[in-house]
């Protein structure tokens, strides 16, 4: 059974064409699926958003933090910070939880890294399972000179 997942979701959604902060982030998050049609309350983003407050301070925030400042139940702060973690936007030291880097663009540079990776094993896996295969058994490579 695997135990470490992570899980990136990413979504092509036009960007909003108003300067609005707030329509931006949204998008922003939109993007990483961090709500979806069953949240009808944007909970989860309205947690996203607690936690990029707080790291504009350097701290982090208690799940009971994130429910008093968000004005969500527990349980449901729970909830998605698990979904929170699992797509590596955000990092649980303790009993606090924390954006994984300082700024959304370090964070976005992050998750390409890990993307890579994650793209990369499976070229991997998918070359030896090839070979067990024998996909690739009449298959040569041809190289191609360029001018």
């Amino acid at each position: 059974m695997i135990k470490d997942i992570q899980k990136i979701t990413i979504a092509k959604i036009r960007k909003p064409r108003d300067l609005d902060l707030n329509a931006e982030l949204q998008w922003f998050s939109q993007s990483f699926g961090l709500f979806g049609e069953r949240d009808k309350e944007k909970s989860c983003f309205r947690i996203f958003v607690e936690l990029i407050k707080a790291a504009r301070k350097g701290k982090g925030l208690t799940s009971d933090e994130l429910a008093a400042r968000s004005n969500i139940s527990r349980a449901t702060v729970i909830h998605h910070l698990k979904k929170l973690i699992s797509s590596g936007l955000i990092l649980n030291e303790g009993n606090h939880y924390l954006l994984r880097t300082q700024t959304l663009h370090e964070l976005t540079e992050e998750l390409q890294q890990d993307l890579r990776r994650m793209l990369n094993d499976l070229e991997k896996a998918a070359e030896e399972l090839d070979e067990q295969l024998g996909l690739n058994s009449g298959k040569q490579r041809v190289k191609v000179i360029s001018d």
